[in-house]
């Protein structure tokens, strides 16, 4: 099983040493696959050995995969999982090598099942993939539907296209997603991710999650949960992402955190979180202040935008501006760091009105990390399939299609004025002033002054010198001189690494020189014994809401 990454600019896959983030489609699949090993699903006389591979922190070489296979009894299924949309470039770039080599492939994710959710006939690089003798597999593989898929190679019986969108799984009983060791050390801090729910109720008309996972609300067992916890703890991990798109309204949330408490609280288990919810969890009685005794510290919260026409525009009404900062507050005071998303290229937006709403969040929400990102058709959603079936232009190259990069053109912008607000956003919230503001707002509530300054540096430095999202970014970037795209050159020998080595070392003295710069700040909040004095607009008590 392979999770392939992406190309960058320069038609490189993005690796490093360390990833940001462990993929949990590869632990689902993991998971499952593990599972029907256990139950010898091929037949008593016939072994199933798994190999798992996350291209994001570590190289991936069909050529030794084939001869791997060739080694281990000649049989094998090539299984790209968990395929974005930009991804879906690389996956069959790969899928091509492996077919050179007469192995079955088969390809799933988000890309595959968004695309026959939503359109009425298959896109042209699906096509292109079948042609190529490549299955596809649409939905999810929970309830054995995976054993169908490896009988079916075992048998050289590989079906064009496995489709399971209308049925979308209960989770109850099935098992969890697992990780080999090896991976979860692949990541920075040894993160690993387990889903506790799949569903949306909501129907933003950008997302993808409704049309692939559905809206119903699936939940797993609270005892799945802890032998999960149990599992990874034993073996030395403590840090995990809950990956349910919105957990706050995952029905068994309580039943989660109570366990998760007891755990903490009673057996002195040591664990961590990093959670997804939206806007109105505050509302939830007991939700926050849960979600920090069960030793969340980072939640991610779809805040998108400020303007309510912006929102009313992508169905995404169930936002409340007016209660952003009491949100927020509430996180804060809790200790927990908030990541907020700000979408840009909203029908409504301008230049001007961009960055005006910008510096509003900026004085007016004490939101630690801002997401900036396109608002970007991704294959699978409302917003897509309008554009597709009017023949709108979206840029031919899914590569692109990965929240960094214009994939569409704006009603009222030129595609330059949109770029360029975009990339002065970044800029302006990542400014060394509003960066020591939000290093003293910290201060004020108590939370670590290093560890925001560090995810700060870690979202501007991704972008400013590796041009990507922190979240596909990680430590020390791989480069491979012969991995490059098809269709561009392979650069020479000594002028690639005269340029991957001056590049290594440019990079390392800016990280240096910020780290250098705002740790200094931060160690004098850190040690000022007013810290706690600090007020502004975003931190005001006096209970007055709004933007």
């Amino acid at each position: 099983m392979i999770k392939p990454t992406h190309y960058d600019d320069d038609g490189y896959p993005i690796q490093w040493l360390r990833s940001a983030l462990p993929s949990n489609t590869l632990a689902c699949l993991n998971g499952l696959a593990e599972d029907a090993r256990r139950r010898r699903i091929l037949g008593p006389s016939v072994a199933l050995r798994l190999h798992t591979f996350d291209e994001t922190n570590r190289r991936i070489r069909p050529e030794r995969i084939v001869q791997r296979i060739k080694r281990e009894g000649g049989r094998g299924l090539i299984a790209l999982v968990g395929v974005q949309s930009n991804q879906f470039p690389r996956a069959l770039d790969l899928a091509r090598t492996f077919r050179q080599a007469q192995l079955p492939v088969c390809i799933g994710g988000f890309h595959v099942s968004g695309c026959l959710a939503m359109l009425s006939e298959l896109p042209p690089e699906l096509r292109h993939a079948q042609a190529l003798g490549i299955s596809l597999f649409a939905g999810e593989a929970e309830e054995r539907r995976l054993d169908g898929v490896l009988r079916d190679a075992w048998q050289g019986e590989l079906q064009p296209l496995y489709n399971y969108l209308d049925n979308p799984p209960e989770l109850t009983d099935q098992p969890m997603p697992i990780l080999p060791p090896q991976h979860i050390r692949r990541t920075l801090g040894s993160l690993t991710s387990v889903d506790l729910g799949r569903g949306c109720p909501f129907k933003c008309s950008f997302c993808t999650i409704i049309n692939v996972q559905g809206r119903k609300s699936r939940c797993r067992t609270p005892e799945a949960l802890e032998a999960v916890i149990r599992d990874n703890y034993a073996r030395g991990i403590n840090r995990f992402f809950i990956t349910d798109d919105n957990l706050a309204r995952n029905r068994n949330w309580e039943v989660f955190f109570d366990l998760l408490i007891r755990l903490r609280e009673e057996e002195g288990f040591n664990i961590k979180f990093t959670i997804q919810v939206d806007t109105r969890c505050h509302q939830i009685p007991g939700f926050i202040d849960k979600a920090a005794r069960a030793g969340v510290g980072r939640a991610y919260i779809g805040l998108e935008n400020i303007n309510p026409e912006n929102l009313k525009a992508v169905n995404k009404s169930q936002n409340q501006i007016s209660e952003y900062r009491t949100m927020l507050q509430m996180w804060k005071q809790r200790g927990v760091i908030t990541y907020a998303g700000f979408i840009v290229g909203f029908p409504n937006d301008t230049r001007e009105s961009i960055l005006r709403d910008l510096e509003t969040i900026k004085r007016e929400l004490p939101v630690d990390i801002l997401e900036i990102s396109f608002l970007t058709p991704l294959p699978g959603s409302a917003d897509h399939k309008a554009l597709y079936e009017t023949s709108a232009w979206m840029d031919p190259d899914l590569n692109q299609f990965d929240l960094d990069h214009r994939v569409t053109r704006h009603p009222v912008m030129s595609d330059e004025e949109w770029e360029g607000v975009y990339n002065d956003a970044w800029a302006r919230f990542y400014s060394p002033a509003h960066m020591k503001t939000i290093i003293r707002r910290a201060g004020a509530c108590g939370l670590s002054t290093g560890k925001i300054m560090f995810m700060m540096l870690w979202f501007k430095l991704s972008l400013r010198l590796e041009s990507v999202h922190a979240v596909e970014g990680g430590f020390f970037r791989l480069k491979f001189r012969r991995d490059r795209r098809p269709g561009l050159p392979i650069e020479k020998p000594i002028a690639f690494s005269v340029r991957y080595g001056s590049d290594i070392v440019r990079k390392h003295f800016q990280m240096a020189y910020w780290l250098i710069r705002m740790g200094w700040f931060s160690r004098k909040v850190k040690w000022d014994p007013n810290r706690a004095a600090y007020r502004d607009a975003s931190l005001r008590p006096d209970g007055k809401n709004g933007l």
